[in-house]
């Protein structure tokens, strides 16, 4: 498919363009929202620049993001269990 026909398709299939930057959207403001939360200055920014229909977003929110305002220890006081603010 030539460059014509690719513009062609995507002007006759708009709705494709819109779920495209609907699901990206969803997915960048949800790991911009856990690196701003984390305080992961590095993330936050490449997240923001770079555009990558989700990939990116996903495997931040998957695999690095780690909730850091809980630590994994928790404090036991009195019978109830309660956890550590960092």
């Amino acid at each position: 498919m030539n460059g014509i026909g690719i513009i062609n398709y995507l002007y006759a299939n708009q709705w494709l363009i819109a779920a495209i930057v609907v699901w990206s959207l969803i997915w960048k403001g949800i790991a911009l929202w856990k690196a701003a939360r984390n305080q992961s200055i590095v993330w936050y920014l490449a997240l923001l620049v770079i555009n990558t229909l989700g990939i990116l977003e996903i495997i931040y929110i998957f695999i690095f993001s780690k909730d850091k305002l809980y630590s994994d220890q928790e404090i036991k006081s009195e019978g109830s269990v309660e956890k550590k603010v960092i």
